[in-house]
């Protein structure tokens, strides 16, 4: 039986070769990682759990009105049924917030990234989820380190190619199902991460899997406080697939616990929209193979438009 065993991130601040080793040999195995006592504070955790649940519990037509599907929903809500898994045309049972980048005045990239939208209707919303979103891009950039270390890359090679990135805070709500579905069917559609890693927050409630490329669907089993890693499309294109982009779904609960909701809280950490994804050189000799340069705007814009977000 494969296991995603946690790596505890205290093995960074000590050896980092060896943290590096770690994180990239889970990625290549199954595309995903756990890592255990990460350095974000409970308490910016707890207030971002607190506005969540206080947002979406707001009035339908209150959320709806700080949609922008013009932009894909790339920031503020996204309602029910707007998303759907790529090659597929049922929409996923779930409702979330995008908090986004703040661009300093003059920032070049603000032509293709606005501004997140100010929720005047719960107090300490945005501060609460900024918050959220800064600890997380820095934890970001911290793995992003480890794994510039196993591709055999400078350390901070990442830095300067994810500062402006437009990188996305999701706050998701899976309703509860009065009327519960049959066990094993899906609530989030089987899908890839665009990105280049996904960091997530929430995930001790049972139901994500990741398909491990034996066709085994593995448990993704989080013990409390942990942060859930994995890696994207963008990260699988940039190394010649030497770390895949795992497939991986969120199953419907237990018939005891579908009429509870589930909140969970995925970083979607990107590259700067002019950053080339092509195939590193060091991925070369570890049977990497290249695709055609794309930028990360021209990327995002494919797929946002594959998975239902914004028209062709």
């Amino acid at each position: 039986m494969i296991e995603i065993e946690p790596i505890s991130f205290s093995i960074w601040q000590k050896d980092k070769q060896a943290f590096a080793k770690l994180i990239g040999d889970s990625f290549r195995e199954t595309g995903f990682a756990i890592i255990s006592d990460h350095t974000i504070s409970s308490d910016v955790i707890e207030s971002a759990d607190k506005a969540a649940i206080d947002y979406f519990a707001l009035p339908a037509e209150v959320k709806k009105s700080y949609a922008d599907p013009e932009d894909g929903y790339q920031r503020g809500h996204s309602p029910m049924g707007t998303e759907n898994a790529k090659g597929k045309s049922e929409a996923d049972l779930k409702e979330f917030w995008h908090t986004g980048r703040a661009l300093p005045e003059g920032s070049p990239y603000r032509k293709t990234m606005k501004d997140t939208p100010h929720v005047a209707e719960v107090p300490g919303f945005d501060a609460a989820t900024r918050a959220l979103y800064e600890s997380l891009d820095a934890f970001g950039v911290e793995l992003l380190r480890a794994i510039a270390l196993y591709l055999d890359l400078e350390e901070n090679w990442f830095d300067t190619r994810v500062d402006n990135g437009n990188s996305i805070l999701r706050l998701l709500h899976y309703p509860p199902q009065l009327t519960p579905p049959p066990e094993g069917t899906e609530r989030a559609g089987a899908h890839e991460d665009i990105n280049l890693i996904t960091l997530l927050l929430g995930a001790e409630e049972a139901g994500l899997q990741a398909k491990h490329r034996s066709g085994q669907w593995l448990d993704v089993n989080a013990p409390n406080g942990a942060v859930v890693v994995n890696s994207g499309d963008m990260l699988q294109r940039l190394t010649g697939g030497v770390l895949p982009s795992t497939t991986h779904r969120v199953l419907n609960p237990a018939p005891e616990r579908a009429k509870h909701p589930r909140y969970s809280k995925p970083y979607f950490l990107h590259p700067n929209n002019d950053f080339k994804i092509e195939m590193l050189e060091s991925c070369k000799e570890r049977g990497g193979v290249a695709e055609t340069p794309i930028t990360a705007s021209e990327f995002l814009t494919e797929r946002l438009i594959e998975i239902g977000l914004i028209k062709a």
